[in-house]
């Protein structure tokens, strides 16, 4: 443990950077606030710079940072805040390395399951959708160029500390992403209110089986045309009631719990 820093501290001046993507992308850091998300960081430390914490939650959390070798650093009440972006700053947040995984990386070993995003505008929905692709058991999930950023602060928080399970791909032209993954044999599946497959069609004739990208697109315009005409299957999900459509996270979570059903 250190002084107290305050939000003039070096240190802070630098952390707060972090909340922009510029400073963020800047650095090759981002900040993980509140112990779920410093816990799931901490389980590997060697991407984890340090830990700011006020005494309140230094206190609070005295069995996480008393267990780790990352430096910890008390902070005042005001410098926490200027390193948060909820209304009430839980006053513990992790410096953390970006965990970016190179397009390369993917195509020439692709997972079982991958989740590609086009244009996703909301950074909650972006969150929500890495926590439902690691609880599907999905390998990987690509932001698209245009997307919104997985490491900003609504979408850390959204991922419930999912963003450290499974690889980030960010700003990927998705087409040629698309293609060499086809290439390699996987089946690319894009989410389509209007697609020509039910849902329980391309479960029930093996499609899901693996290996499967599933393309979800922006929340107001959905997958892009180019997008969608390249996919192995446009796949609508079938309602049985009266409701018109299903937003974005909650189509994600349909698709990928049927293929973890599919894939055992």
């Amino acid at each position: 443990m250190t002084d107290l820093l305050t939000e003039r501290s070096a240190r802070i001046v630098a952390a707060r950077k972090l909340t922009r993507r510029a400073g963020r992308d800047a650095a090759g850091l981002f900040l993980a606030e509140g112990r779920q998300a410093v816990a799931e960081a901490l389980a590997d430390p060697s991407g984890v710079q340090e830990v700011f914490a006020t005494e309140a939650a230094a206190a609070a959390h005295r069995d996480l940072l008393a267990s780790t070798a990352v430096p910890v650093r008390l902070v005042t009440g005001k410098a926490a805040a200027g390193l948060s972006e909820t209304v009430t700053p839980q006053g513990l947040v992790a410096v953390c390395a970006l965990r970016d995984l190179d397009v390369e990386t993917l195509t020439a070993a692709p997972p079982r399951l991958t989740v590609a995003l086009s244009e996703l505008a909301d950074p909650g929905n972006a969150g929500t959708v890495l926590r439902t692709a690691d609880a599907c058991g999905a390998a990987a999930v690509v932001f698209g160029a245009g997307s919104a950023d997985p490491y900003g602060g609504k979408a850390v928080r959204a991922s419930a500390g999912s963003l450290f399970h499974v690889d980030v791909v960010r700003g990927a032209p998705l087409v040629p992403l698309v293609e060499s993954l086809q290439s390699a044999g996987v089946t690319v599946l894009a989410a389509d209110g209007g697609g020509e497959a039910g849902l329980d069609e391309v479960a029930a004739d093996g499609r899901l089986a693996g290996p499967v990208l599933w393309l979800f697109g922006n929340e107001a315009r959905g997958v892009p045309a180019e997008l969608a005409q390249l996919a192995d299957a446009r796949v609508r999900i079938p309602m049985r009631g009266r409701a018109e459509s299903l937003n974005l996270a909650a189509a994600a979570a349909i698709c990928l719990y049927t293929t973890q059903l599919a894939q055992g």
